[in-house]
């Protein structure tokens, strides 16, 4: 088990090693869309790749969802194959969003040897859900565009 400070630094470690290694910058809170951004997430047991929908209006977090869901087998085909879909996900605080995301097991941050496959994993699954938001941002920003 790593102290909290030296958990601390590795994790400080990944992510300067990641930006070298990959150094472009990721959309993320920048989709211009309130509520509605792209995460990385990795712990000792999986990494992820993360859209995030939480604007405050329930409504318009479901117009957005179900905007997506409706594109799903394109994501799957032309994307990202393993891509999950969650309309009402629930955050450890209790707050339910919708969450879309794809993930990559047996790997960890602590284990510097895993590194690799995460930092390409990463690139690899966060560029391939940018492409598909920026092919599909209108429609997918438009409220007024019932699926």
């Amino acid at each position: 088990m790593f102290s909290k400070t030296e958990a601390q630094k590795i994790k400080r470690e990944f992510w300067i090693e990641f930006a070298n290694i990959y150094p472009r910058k990721w959309l993320l809170y920048d989709t211009k869309i309130k509520g509605f951004s792209f995460k990385f997430y990795v712990d000792n047991k999986k990494a992820q790749v993360l859209i995030d929908i939480e604007p405050k209006d329930e409504e318009k977090r479901t117009i957005y969802f179900e905007k997506i869901e409706s594109l799903k087998q394109i994501i799957i085909d032309d994307f990202i194959t393993d891509i999950v879909l969650e309309k009402n996900y629930h955050l450890e605080t209790g707050k339910i969003i919708s969450r879309i995301w794809v993930e990559k097991t047996d790997i960890s941050l602590m284990n510097k040897k895993t590194w690799p496959q995460i930092f390409d994993f990463f690139y690899d699954k966060m560029n391939a859900l940018e492409m598909f938001f920026y092919e599909y941002k209108e429609y997918i920003e438009d409220l007024e565009i019932n699926t």
